[in-house]
């Protein structure tokens, strides 16, 4: 696993071991930062459920300015914080250990606003709609946000998720990519 683009290019990741995780591969990953990006100016990022960090390195490495990493998993937050420390960077992470629904309540506490947001929950336990809902009813999501949501490819996510619109799905494999905009005229 590597930054496929950006700053950070080229440098090697550690994935999380054991088989309760599945670290996003370097081309599907350079797929959803195609569809989403490629580059960033600024923008605030969620990866809510984090795993080995992957997904917010690369958003950082292409111009995003700070991402929140949320893992419940000990071994999983361990990987997190090296991999960060390979970006030389870690002022532009916060980690947090919490499950990602107590997650969304501190950052609503903290009054955190996002405009990228990776949802790669397990594939068994997902809850997109419900906690997109929730981010939306408060008011978590800029005005242009953009949710990146990697499901098993039987998934069947809506059209629509409150102010929330599809704006693509590709299937990679096993893995289904879902992006939702708010403003789906960026595309």
């Amino acid at each position: 696993m590597r930054v496929v683009a950006g700053e950070y290019r080229g440098r090697r990741l550690k994935a999380l071991d054991g088989e309760n995780t599945r670290p996003t591969t370097d081309k599907v990953k350079e797929s959803i930062f195609n569809m989403i990006g490629p580059y960033f100016d600024g923008e605030m990022v969620l990866d809510l459920y984090s795993g080995s960090g992957g997904l917010a390195i690369e958003a950082i490495s292409r111009g995003a300015g700070h991402a929140y990493c949320i893992e419940r998993n000990f071994s999983a937050l361990k990987v997190i914080r090296e991999n960060i420390a390979v970006t030389k960077e870690v002022e532009k992470f916060t980690v947090k250990k919490l499950d990602a629904d107590k997650a969304l309540d501190s950052l609503f506490e903290e009054g955190k606003v996002f405009d990228i947001v990776l949802l790669d929950p397990p594939y068994a336990h997902q809850k997109i709609e419900q906690q997109l809902e929730l981010m939306d009813r408060n008011q978590m999501l800029s005005a242009h946000s953009v949710v990146v949501c990697e499901t098993d490819k039987t998934v069947d996510l809506p059209e629509e998720i409150s102010s929330l619109y599809k704006s693509k799905e590709t299937v990679y494999g096993i893995t289904q990519i879902t992006i939702y905009r708010r403003d789906v005229s960026n595309d």
